[in-house]
């Protein structure tokens, strides 16, 4: 087994490592402005998503957050949302590191907050796109284990202006299998999801299953615990329209991946907001050209609206 680096996001190597840009401050009229601006010799959003999801393994240290650490997550994320730049210090007491940067892809500014490695406080990297307002989440829960979905779930966001991406911090195996944020609702990843469903934003999480276990199909798409509804139907059919197999877990059986356990699922049933369940096989998620067309369908599909 290959084991890769990883990722080491000590305070000297941080900038450098994150992708960091510098600011500098426009005078304008006696006004400070800061404004991002790319660095030439930082990483790419591909290199830190790529080197955070290869550092992950199921033997890693993982704990749940105790409650008032998930307190202080959800406060804190919601103060580094709304200020709409990196508010290092809202998430510190949580070994997470805030900093601000620029997609060198899409040119868009962006904040992130990237747990500390090597740790139990493997809680996550969230990626918050500063070129809009908040608009639409994310989210790849099992990194590491449902493979690729991270690629995916990075070409999502980047085609939503306001997108938030959400990157669990550990594999869904890890500390005896407490880390499969899909289903525990004790974890970080959830406290930041349900954060965002109080601003009625649409999920869009990202899964992968074997291809023996649902032959023929391409795609198993859901909406969990809650009701199926325009955005679901809409998704759908731009899928089908895009030459996937679909199975829609609201009128078809779709053994074992209909998500009615999940728990992000759940609350946004309870939150009466948009839950879109997108299970991808093997085969498609093996392909970057049937990963792309996925995301098209999903961004076509519009399920923030």
């Amino acid at each position: 087994m290959i084991v890769r680096p990883r990722i080491l996001l000590g305070v000297a190597g941080l900038a450098a490592t994150l992708g960091l840009a510098t600011t500098v401050l426009l005078v304008r009229g006696g006004e400070e402005t800061p404004r991002p601006v790319a660095h030439s010799s930082v990483a790419s959003l591909d290199t830190l998503v790529g080197d955070f999801v290869g550092g992950l393994s199921a033997d890693q240290p993982y704990r749940p957050p105790k409650a008032a650490e998930r307190r202080a997550g959800q406060e804190g994320f919601a103060k580094v949302l709304d200020a709409g730049k990196a508010v290092p210090s809202a998430l510190d007491g949580l070994g997470f590191s805030v900093r601000d940067g620029v997609d060198a892809k899409t040119g868009r500014p962006y904040t992130i907050a990237v747990n500390e490695s090597g740790t139990e406080r493997a809680w996550g990297m969230y990626v918050i796109d500063r070129s809009a307002p908040p608009s639409l989440v994310t989210e790849v829960p099992h990194p590491a284990f449902d493979l690729r979905t991270e690629l995916a779930g990075l070409d999502h966001f980047r085609q939503v202006p306001g997108a938030v991406l959400m990157i669990a911090g550990a594999h869904r195996k890890a500390g005896g299998g407490q880390a499969d944020v899909a289903h525990e609702e004790n974890s970080m990843f959830h406290v930041i999801a349900t954060t965002l469903m109080t601003r009625k934003l649409a999920q869009v999480q990202l899964h992968g299953f074997g291809d023996d276990s649902q032959p023929g199909t391409d795609i198993v798409l859901s909406t969990g615990a809650g009701r199926a509804g325009a955005p679901a139907f809409r998704a759908a059919d731009r899928l089908r329209e895009h030459g996937f197999a679909v199975c829609r877990g609201w009128d078809q059986t779709c053994p074992g991946l209909e998500a009615t356990t999940n728990a992000q699922g759940k609350a946004a049933a309870e939150a009466g907001t948009v839950f879109l369940h997108v299970e991808m096989s093997r085969t498609v998620r093996d392909s970057a050209t049937r990963r792309g067309d996925v995301v098209r369908a999903l961004v076509e599909a519009k399920p923030g609206n």
